[in-house]
Parts: structure tokens; C-alpha cells; sequence
């Protein structure tokens, strides 16, 4: 496919899981990392967009980031670690999430800015944290939570369950899903797309300017937002329905790809 001509773009923004790492070998491609610092070599931004925890980003610090977008837009912080942005759930929301837990089986995790931790160690918890080549975290105190400060939490329930109960138990948050096994839980209002505009007025950056990478149904408002939207080979149907373009999957250079389509980096 021949490049189209080079758009006017100023900051791009990528998904960690199944996009700039793959979930196969656990690592970044070398052509991701070298399209990365060409990007910035060229004085473009780049920026971390991920529904991961601020403090779970140690597996590519090796990589010189803008920013990181984290809690799916909840907490954003500038590379010089300026806060931007942030908002915990509402904590009536924790509360009917501990009480309903009490009564019935489900699985979630409490994610904070400096930790995590879970309802208990299901095999659904357990296969999660495997899947991203973590620890599994540590339990909650249930006579001591911290209901304040949680600032997204992840519910394992099946898809076909979770609308009634994000209305039930937690009708201030919003619901995400790049996984069948569980959703990501963010406060109302909150999503990627909203990161991205505090980066894009941080940075004096038009919405036009910029482009993205993702593969989850929590990177389908970001892709919609920016000028240029690019799912992954490996994403599902929902993410590439709204994508303007669909690249190869990580694993076959999917990031560089989309680049060298797009003008942004020359062709080897």
C-alpha cells in the first residue's frame, strides 16, 4: 500500500497491552521502539494512552515518553511529573461494590495511584495478571479500604452482565472492555478521549493534530477523537469498525506500519 501524503501531525498517542507490547511475547517490538524515538527525533509527541496504573509502567520506562494518559484518562501526568488531571471514583460507588461483593461471587481489584489490590484470588484474577506478566496483588483489608482514592477498578463479570450491573452497583462510574474476562470501571466521564484533550491544551496541540494506536473497546472514544485513528491487526471488530485505519498486529511491526502509511516515518 503506497504512503498518503504526510498529515500535519503533532502528537500521537499509544495503547501499552496488544499495541505497543505484544500479549504474545510480553515485549515491544524493535521497529515499534525505533519508529518511537524517530517520532520524537522529528519533535512529535508521543504519549502513553493505557488503562494501567501510573505505577505499572516499569516495563517501558526503557522508552523516553511525552506523557502518560493512565487510568484510561483518570490520572494524567506530564513526563517532568506534572499532574494534569485527576479523578478517583465516586466512593459511594466502592462502598456498593464492597457490599454487593458480600453477597454475591464476584471478582474485582481496588487500582490506586501507588497500589492494587483484590477481592481474592480467583482464577480469573489470577489468569489476569499472568496475561499482563504481573504479580498477583495482594488482598484488600475489608475493615480498613480506602474507599476515597481508588481511581479505577476492574470487575470480572461477563459482557452480557454488565450493564445492569454497572446500573445497580456503581451508576456513577463508566464501564470499558479490551478483555471478555473483565471491564475496566473509570469514574462517569472519564475515558481516553478525555486525556487527550489535556495533553492536546497542555501542549498548545489542535485535535487535529494528533493520531492514535489501540486494540481495546477503552481505546474506541480516543480512536474516534484524534484526526487519525489506528487499530491493530489483533483488535477486535468493535475497535477497527471505528478506526480509520486498520494496521498489522503488533507482531508484525503493526505500529511502524501505520507510520510509514501515514508519512510519519520513511520507508526502509
Amino acid at each position: 500500500m503506497n504512503p498518503v501524503q504526510n498529515p500535519n501531525i503533532k502528537a500521537v498517542f499509544f495503547d501499552i497491552d496488544g499495541t505497543l507490547i505484544s500479549l504474545k511475547t510480553k515485549v515491544i517490538p524493535e521497529s515499534t521502539h525505533k519508529a518511537i524515538k524517530n517520532l520524537r527525533a522529528k519533535g512529535i509527541k508521543v504519549i502513553v494512552a493505557t488503562g494501567r496504573s501510573i505505577n505499572d509502567l516499569g516495563h517501558i520506562k526503557h522508552i523516553e515518553f511525552d506523557g502518560f494518559l493512565t487510568f484510561n484518562g483518570g490520572y494524567c501526568m506530564t513526563i517532568d511529573g506534572q499532574v494534569m488531571f485527576r479523578q478517583a471514583i465516586h466512593p459511594g460507588d466502592i462502598k456498593n461494590l464492597i457490599s454487593y461483593s458480600e453477597k454475591s461471587e464476584v471478582s474485582f481489584s481496588l487500582m490506586y495511584e501507588d497500589k492494587v489490590r483484590i477481592s481474592h484470588e480467583s482464577s480469573q484474577v489470577a489468569a489476569l495478571y499472568i496475561h499482563l506478566n504481573l504479580p498477583v496483588p495482594p488482598l484488600f483489608d475489608k475493615e480498613n479500604v480506602d474507599i476515597e482514592n481508588v481511581m479505577q477498578v476492574n470487575i470480572f463479570i461477563d459482557p452480557e452482565r454488565e450493564e445492569s450491573f454497572m446500573q445497580e452497583v456503581m451508576p456513577n462510574s463508566l464501564s470499558s472492555r479490551w478483555t471478555a474476562s473483565f471491564a475496566d470501571v473509570n469514574p462517569g466521564g472519564i475515558s481516553k478521549q478525555n486525556g487527550v484533550q489535556y495533553f492536546c491544551e497542555h501542549f498548545n496541540i489542535d485535535v487535529s493534530e494528533t493520531m492514535a494506536f489501540g486494540d481495546g473497546g477503552n481505546d474506541i472514544s480516543m480512536l474516534k477523537f484524534v484526526k487519525i485513528g489506528v487499530a491493530m491487526g489483533n483488535a477486535g471488530d468493535n475497535v477497527k469498525e471505528v478506526a480509520d485505519f486498520v494496521t498489522e498486529e503488533v507482531d508484525n511491526h503493526g505500529v511502524e506500519a501505520a507510520l510509514i502509511h501515514f508519512g510519519l516515518l520513511d520507508s526502509h
